[in-house]
């Protein structure tokens, strides 16, 4: 099958290359200019000079890295990135080439909208003919998992779970255990060789303990000898606190723990600035007439205030007040009858019935961005927990207080990964809590971005966990 992802791989960059003529002579019609020589020699050659500036700035954007695992909102992000950089180099050679053909800022404005248009759709329309070739079966990629532990048993559950990776385990190898939740055990390591031989093993996941490295090396000098592609999954779970990066020194492979992104300055007064334009161009946009709308509705269906103050946990573990229109009856509790925090469930008879259309399509949490304005939340950061739900999730979940070292979010990396609603059923606080500490640690502009982007797709076609 190895053949069949070439193909895709080169498919995503040949179709650029319409894609970027085709937005800049529609741009040139929607404008009506060059008109009587449409198709001059100088347009054509301009139009061939924007393929090959996109190709420039799509390698150096990364635009082209293998991300079909990953999430569409992570594309476009990286397509906007692309943008930027385009229209910086685009509009300097324009510049020096501007005594032969002069374009107006209006000009790039409308090309690089339209390109941004017809990029996403391209890459969108691509994404979805790939999803429907794996789960017809006509594409997917054998792996062989090389050892059993808790990583090589994650990656198995989660190409398993996750169709569209395009990832089919064929079975494993181990010299110690025979069981892989279901997976075909193929014999032990010194099977490799005979595999890789006889069977169409496309790639191969090394996830061997850091103590067996002569072996690792023997998977890799087999793996080399058929032409087979390898990868090392670490069992790196001891350092989920932490933001792991491998980087070389000389030719030694090194483990790196790096600091967190939100502690340089520079970083701090990027997301801080952000959070405020982003407030105040939904307070200009939107809140000045869609808040009061909404408060409206809520007093006139149900008895009460509109907006709900609650007292949940911010950066440092200082207490904030955290605004949201309320969604449930004024007389309902947040604390049972065994003095435990009350979340709300599927279906929860305080529930209004405008509070649920407002939790399924989180409109409750519009009041939060007064919160970023006044410095208590961002925009994108981890959702900000009530106080009896952190006293009771501090000392059972792993690295629960770490969360608290960034200001919190009006969104977040676990919420747009499926991590909201409740979290009553086993290790689904945990698993929240994981998502935190990778936003955490790995944070860039481009992340709250997507983010963003993200909860927005979301929204539009719905979530099963909003209620």
């Amino acid at each position: 099958m190895a053949k069949a992802t070439h193909k895709y791989t080169l498919l995503r960059y040949i179709i650029d290359a319409p894609v970027v003529m085709a937005s800049f002579f529609i741009s040139l019609r929607l404008l009506h200019l060059h008109e009587g020589h449409f198709y001059s020699v100088a347009l054509l050659l301009f139009a061939l000079l924007c393929v090959i500036v996109w190709y420039v700035a799509g390698s150096f954007s990364r635009l082209y890295a293998e991300r079909r695992s990953n999430k569409f909102s992570e594309e476009i992000v990286f397509i906007l990135y692309s943008l930027i950089l385009f229209g910086i180099l685009i509009t300097s050679s324009a510049f020096f080439l501007r005594d032969f053909l002069a374009f107006s800022g209006l000009f790039f404005v409308t090309f690089l909208s339209v390109l941004f248009v017809t990029e996403s759709v391209a890459k969108y329309i691509i994404r979805k003919l790939l999803h429907a070739a794996i789960f017809q079966g006509d594409f997917f990629e054998n792996v062989l998992i090389v050892g059993v532990t808790p990583s090589a048993i994650e990656l198995y559950e989660t190409i398993n779970r996750y169709y569209y990776y395009g990832y089919k385990c064929y079975g494993f190898i181990d010299d110690h255990t025979t069981k892989l939740n279901g997976s075909k055990y193929l014999g032990k390591l010194d099977a490799l060789e005979s595999i890789l031989k006889e069977d169409n093993i496309d790639e191969v996941m090394i996830a061997l303990p850091a103590n067996e490295a002569l072996q690792i090396k023997a998977c890799l000098a087999l793996c080399d000898m058929y032409k087979t592609k390898a990868r090392i999954v670490p069992d790196l779970q001891q350092y989920v606190d932490a933001s792991v990066q491998v980087n070389n020194i000389g030719l030694l492979p090194v483990i790196n723990i790096r600091a967190l992104p939100l502690d340089k300055p520079e970083n701090k007064i990027l997301k801080r600035s952000f959070d405020i334009l982003f407030s105040l161009l939904f307070f200009i946009l939107l809140g000045w007439w869609l808040l009061p709308i909404i408060s409206l509705l809520i007093r006139l269906s149900s008895k009460g205030p509109a907006i709900f103050k609650q007292e949940r946990w911010g950066l440092n573990n200082e207490k904030i007040t955290c605004y949201k229109f309320r969604t449930m009856v004024s007389s309902s509790n947040d604390i049972d009858e065994e003095g435990n925090y009350n979340q709300a469930t599927k279906n929860d008879p305080r529930i209004t019935a405008i509070g649920a259309f407002m939790r399924k399509t989180n409109m409750d949490e519009l009041p939060q961005f007064w919160n970023v304005l006044m410095g208590d939340m961002s925009v994108v950061g981890p959702r900000p927990h009530p106080t009896p739900l952190n006293m009771a999730s501090m000392h059972t979940i792993d690295n629960y207080m770490l969360r608290h070292i960034v200001t919190p979010g009006i969104t977040g990396w676990a919420q747009v990964n499926g991590c909201r609603g409740e979290t009553k059923a086993p290790g689904s606080m945990q698993k929240r809590v994981n998502f935190d500490l990778y936003y955490i640690h790995r944070w860039t502009f481009w992340l709250d971005c997507q983010i963003i982007l993200q909860t927005i797709i979301n929204l539009l076609r719905g979530d099963q966990n909003a209620y």
